[in-house]
Parts: structure tokens; C-alpha cells; sequence
């Protein structure tokens, strides 16, 4: 009898396999005409080129501009088309601002879930078909990230972290409020010593998140005057790390001073966000680790001009602001100058959602050259999530995630603050 029912299971999931497949063929050709295109990012660029899109892949990239029967014809043939960009670190649920750090007292999951689908639409019109939102409402993460999989709501394909995992009183932490309010908002993640710190990363796990995020060191805009090293001991980041990695995840670090960030290294992590204060020792670890560094240059000149014109941070975030905000741009000119793989991210949320590609103008700055910039939101991005396999560059196979500007990126980087064309998984949401 159960022999029966599995193979009847099986004769189920091959025949609805089979059925997908058949639908995929069968669905509309649509074919795009490039007149530039950069399918490899880090390749030179082609000119007069056809992608035929069917379903949401990417049936094949063919020169000339060809025009099968029944097509339909999406004309770019002026513009300068490139893989739908990916932006490894932002925060959907919320946006730096008057009354931000009350959010968790006055929004449920359901209201931080909507916020982040308002946010996730921005920010796929930004020409951003893929991020990693590494912070948030777990709950509210996963329900976002499942409907935009399943269509119901337009937004960019989205892996989550939820949860920081963070010592107790560290920057994921709950602070800046009366004892009871610790006590009764403490993070669900904030663990001590190498056991709790396991089960904090086996419970993320458990829940569904895609990766696995810390805070290795104290932060900028949490109302604590705890500074910004290392706030774990060495043998629980040890213990974050070979959990996670035990069981498929990768691990990425809040960190800005060096102790944390070296530690963090040390112990196998797979990626620093911000990297404030690295040093050669960093920029070694990075190299020998193969750690990628997502420097968020945007969120420190964010912080840097808040710090001198907003009313509603507190001391503590404003002294902290002040002092790491404007090191964040040289900080990426030496590791980048150091040979270490920038994946791009902005930690939007932090700034607002949709400016996104201002990143990339400051990257440039730090010394990328545009395509290196260009580069990171896409080749290093897709490697960084682990989905290169499917996105980060136009060719046979992968989603077809495609945007396009009516000015050359290469010669003026400013031209990707104004996306002009997006086409995530070959449905349109942007025809300018």
C-alpha cells in the first residue's frame, strides 16, 4: 500500500514537471531589440542584438535584429541594455526617518509586510530585479519573499536573512529604552555563548532564511554609546559560522571595527557589510577567504548629511554618524585598490528606497571605473547570493531580468539613477 501511494506521489510530481515544462514552450515569444547590450558585464558590449525572452527565461541572444513570426517586438534598439541589477543588502520593511526606531512597538508583521511590498515595488523600478534583505520582521520577510515568488505582489526577487543574529545588547539588539521595554522586545536572536549562538542560527535555519546574517561589531544607529568593535567573543562567531555553513548557509557580518571584522574572517565568515575600519590584515583574510565586501558606501553619506540635518536621531546615533559616515568612501578605494570582490549593496532602508543606483556614482568615485562598478550589481552580486546560475548576466537559460537607459553607462555612470525599461522574469513593469 505504500509502495503504491509513493509511486503514485511520483508519477504526480513528474507529470506536473513534465506539464510546467510544456506550458514553457509553449508560452509567447517575446524578443528585444538592443542596440547596445551589455550581456557579460566585464565583456565589451555588442551592438545590435536580439534577446528572445520565453516564459521568464531567456531563450537564447542572437545578432542583428531578428523578428520571428508572432513575436512580439520590444524595441530598445536606442537604448543600453544590461542584466537587471542586484542589490546585496537592503532593509524592504522600513526607511530611516522620524518615528523608524518605534516601528517594532507599533507595526505588526502584516503592516511591516505591506511597508516592504511599497518598498520592493520602488525598488524594482529602480531597475533592481534581485536584493537580499539582511534585517527585518522575520515573519513579515518570509511572507514578502513568498508573494513575490508566486506573482501577487511586484517586487524584486528577494532572498532573506530576517533576524540578526547578535549578542544580547548588540547593535540588532533592542536599545535606547527603559528596562522593561528591553525585556519585553528582546531580540529573538540576541544569543551568549556558543550554544545559544547555535540555536539562534539552527532556528533562522528552521524558519526558512536563505542567509544568515550577524552583527560582528557595534553599529552606527543603534542608540548605544557601545561603540563600533567587536561585539562577540571569538569562539561564538567559531560557533555561527560552523553551524551555519553545517547546514547550507553562508554567513554575512555587520562590521565596522577592525577587531570584529578580522575575528569574523577569522572564523570562516563569508562576507562583510560595511568593512568600515578594515586594514591589509582584512583585505588579506578577504583575498585568502574569498569574503566578498559590501561596502554601503551610500548608507555612510547618508548618515553624514542626516547627522548634520536631521532632528530625530539621538545623541548616540548622531556622534556615530559623524565619526564613520565620511570614512566609508576611502574605505572602499582601499579594498578595492587591495584586490578584495565588492558585491554591490546600499543598505537601503537606511537610505531611501529607489535611490539604489546612487551607489554605484560612488563607487566610481572610490576609483571603480564604470564597468567595475556595473560589474559588482551584477557578476559579483549573483556569485555573492549564490544564484549566478539564474541571473546577473543575459544569456540562454538564466530569468530574464533586463533594463535599459537611453544614455551610455559607461561614459556617464549617472545615467542607471534613471532606469528607462525593467523586465524581471519576462514580465515588463517599466516602458519609458
Amino acid at each position: 500500500m505504500l509502495k503504491s501511494a509513493i509511486s503514485a506521489l511520483a508519477l504526480m510530481a513528474a507529470t506536473g514537471l513534465a506539464q510546467a515544462q510544456d506550458a514553457a514552450d509553449e508560452a509567447p515569444l517575446t524578443v528585444i531589440h538592443a542596440g547596445w547590450l551589455l550581456a557579460v558585464p566585464g565583456e565589451a558590449p555588442l551592438e545590435d542584438q536580439s534577446i528572445l525572452v520565453r516564459g521568464e527565461r531567456i531563450e537564447s541572444v542572437e545578432a542583428g535584429f531578428v523578428s520571428p513570426d508572432g513575436a512580439t517586438i520590444v524595441d530598445l534598439s536606442d537604448d543600453y541594455v544590461m542584466p537587471g541589477f542586484i542589490d546585496s543588502h537592503v532593509h524592504l520593511q522600513s526607511e530611516l526617518g522620524p518615528g523608524r526606531r518605534f516601528n517594532a512597538f507599533t507595526h505588526s508583521a502584516s503592516d511591516l509586510a505591506f511597508d516592504g511590498a511599497a518598498n520592493a515595488r520602488t525598488t524594482l523600478l529602480a531597475g533592481f530585479t534581485t536584493v537580499q534583505d539582511v534585517g527585518g520582521n522575520f515573519e513579515a520577510s518570509l511572507a514578502l519573499r513568498d508573494a513575490i515568488d508566486d506573482g501577487d505582489v511586484a517586487g524584486p526577487r528577494l532572498r532573506v536573512a530576517g533576524s540578526a543574529v547578535t549578542p544580547t545588547g548588540g547593535h540588532a539588539d533592542v536599545n535606547g529604552f527603559s528596562l522593561d521595554v528591553l525585556h519585553m522586545f528582546a531580540s529573538e536572536t540576541a544569543c551568549n555563548g556558543p550554544a545559544q549562538c547555535r540555536e539562534a542560527v539552527r532556528t533562522l535555519i528552521r524558519g526558512g532564511a536563505d542567509v544568515i546574517k550577524i552583527t560582528a561589531t557595534g553599529g552606527v544607529l543603534s542608540d548605544t554609546a557601545a561603540g563600533v568593535e567587536q561585539q562577540f567573543f571569538d569562539d561564538e562567531l567559531e560557533s555561527i559560522v560552523e553551524a551555519a555553513h553545517m547546514m547550507g548557509r553562508r554567513v554575512t557580518a555587520h562590521a565596522h571595527g577592525v577587531t570584529g571584522i578580522n575575528s569574523f574572517l577569522e572564523a570562516g565568515g563569508d562576507s562583510i557589510e560595511h568593512g568600515t575600519y578594515l586594514d591589509r590584515d582584512s583585505i588579506r583574510l578577504m583575498r585568502r577567504n574569498g569574503a566578498y565586501l559590501v561596502p554601503t558606501v551610500l548608507a555612510g553619506v547618508t548618515v553624514a548629511e542626516l547627522a548634520e540635518t536631521a532632528d530625530f536621531m539621538t545623541d548616540n546615533q548622531r556622534a556615530k554618524s559623524r565619526e564613520v559616515g565620511p570614512l566609508m568612501l576611502e574605505m572602499a578605494r582601499r579594498a578595492h585598490e587591495g584586490g578584495v570582490t565588492i558585491a554591490f549593496g546600499t543598505d537601503s532602508g537606511v537610505s531611501q528606497h529607489g535611490l539604489n543606483a546612487r551607489e554605484f556614482e560612488l563607487l566610481v568615485e572610490a576609483g571603480l571605473t564604470p564597468m567595475e562598478a556595473i560589474v559588482t550589481a551584477t557578476i559579483n552580486a549573483s556569485r555573492h547570493v549564490q544564484m549566478e546560475d539564474v541571473i546577473g548576466t543575459i544569456e540562454a537559460g538564466k530569468f530574464a531580468d533586463i533594463v535599459a537607459v537611453d544614455g551610455d553607462p559607461l561614459a556617464n555612470i549617472s545615467e542607471l539613477r534613471d532606469i528607462d525599461f525593467v523586465m524581471k522574469g519576462g514580465e515588463v513593469y517599466l516602458s519609458e
